[in-house]
């Protein structure tokens, strides 16, 4: 019995480690995952192909993807930005929704709901109303005679919509974790069932990634070809790409099925089949990326005038891209990025706050930089080193006074902190 006692101890500490190395190597990824938000958006000024710069009250207001059009400019961060269009997104409302399932068994709906709109909802709403406008200030000085503060917010006022830049992902979050609420309540056997189909995916990868790619084409082809892959829609502060709301739904639900079986088990196990077989996920990804490039290339410039069979082949190859390109990160980061690092530490625990400010730092950097006889790479690089450390150190400040005062108000006496 003490030997059967003894064993079990020492599956259950295997299990713990394993367990320990999948959430080390998931945190090290949302930390490189923000890296590559802030790299990409650093790049944007200095892409080739950029619509031509239209006024700021003019449809289809192009600068609110492109605010700063630099006249120096390198084709290779059109591709690096490719790269990351296709699948980036995607992954991270995947990795949102790994641990939605779990928290929403252990803190009850109604303290989840109340959770993520203090956490997202307030966010975003502050976001929108503050930070949006001074991200896209240079925006409107650089394709305005006369620039000043105030014919900006007459500008600004006067447009269709309210601008947000990259906040659009916490709207859409926020609606995806009420749509968990909303199932969870009343269908109390979701998780039983998501752990079902996670077990199934854990000893079937092939048929995972068949299965997951087939429902995205379902979800994404039919809306791309009757609204193009690149047109938004926006109503108040409410940005939509017409063609991705489906796919986006879809990947946040298989990130809560897979983590609704918890973190180290399955395909999100260290020594997985995902992880194990990293290499073939990072050709497949590489492969169907180049697939999808060159059938889209076939659509450009134009995307309305180009051959439909053109257009079909590229719809139906982006969906198996985006997912291969996620189960690609997940492989390589559970494979190899699974040992504590102070710096990914730093900036997994950062990431949320340098998402809400560092589209201010990159804007306002290329607009400074405008006037300066520097390459395409040297003024990326100098984008994406100063926006790194401003939003690292902003939000690495933030969470610090918010700590203290945590701290503060847990020595003080509980009728000062209820009164």
């Amino acid at each position: 019995m003490g030997l059967s006692k003894l064993g079990a101890n020492s599956n259950e500490s295997e299990t713990a480690s394993l367990m320990s190395k999948s959430s080390l190597a998931l945190s090290n990824l949302r930390a490189v995952v923000i890296v590559i938000v802030l790299a990409f958006h650093s790049c944007l000024a200095y892409l080739v192909n950029i619509p031509q710069p239209v006024a700021f009250t003019q449809a289809p207001y192009t600068w609110e993807a492109f605010p700063i059009a630099d006249a120096h400019r390198w084709l290779g961060f059109d591709i690096f930005c490719a790269t990351q269009d296709v699948s980036l997104m995607a992954l991270m409302f995947f990795l949102s929704g790994l641990l939605t399932g779990p928290s929403l068994e252990r803190k009850g709906t109604r303290v989840y709901l109340l959770d993520r709109l203090r956490r997202i909802g307030l966010p975003f709403v502050l976001a929108v109303a503050f930070l949006s406008p001074i991200s896209l200030y240079p925006a409107y000085a650089v394709r305005t005679a006369g620039a000043d503060l105030s014919r900006f917010w007459d500008a600004w006022l006067s447009l269709p919509f309210w601008p947000t830049g990259p906040e659009w992902f916490l709207w859409q979050l926020l609606v995806l974790n009420l749509m968990a609420v909303g199932l969870y309540a009343m269908w109390p056997a979701l998780l039983r069932v998501c752990r079902g189909f996670a077990d199934w995916a854990g000893t079937r990868p092939l048929q995972y990634f068949a299965v997951l790619s087939g429902v995205a084409i379902l979800a994404y082809a039919p809306l791309a070809l009757i609204y193009s892959p690149w047109q938004w829609q926006e109503v108040g502060p409410f940005g939509l790409q017409l063609c991705r709301p489906l796919i986006y739904i879809l990947v946040f639900f298989a990130g809560f099925s897979l983590g609704s079986r918890g973190i180290g088990h399955g395909l999100l196990s260290c020594e997985g089949p995902l992880a194990r077989q990293w290499l073939g996920w990072t050709c497949a990804a590489l492969l169907m990326f180049f697939v999808w490039a060159g059938l889209t290339s076939l659509t450009m410039p134009d995307w309305q005038s180009a051959a439909w069979t053109a257009k079909i082949a590229s719809v139906l190859t982006y969906p198996p891209a985006s997912i291969a390109g996620g189960l690609f990160m997940l492989a390589v980061f559970l494979r190899f990025s699974r040992r504590r690092s102070r710096v990914l530490d730093s900036l997994s625990a950062n990431a949320y706050g340098m998402y809400l400010v560092h589209y201010v730092f990159v804007v306002w950097l290329q607009y400074m930089l405008l006037p300066a006889d520097l390459n395409a790479l040297t003024k990326a690089f100098l984008v994406f080193a100063g926006s790194m450390a401003l939003s690292w150190s902003a939000s690495a400040g933030f969470n610090r006074l918010v700590a203290g005062s945590e701290a503060l108000a847990a020595k003080r006496p509980a009728w000062t902190v209820s009164r």
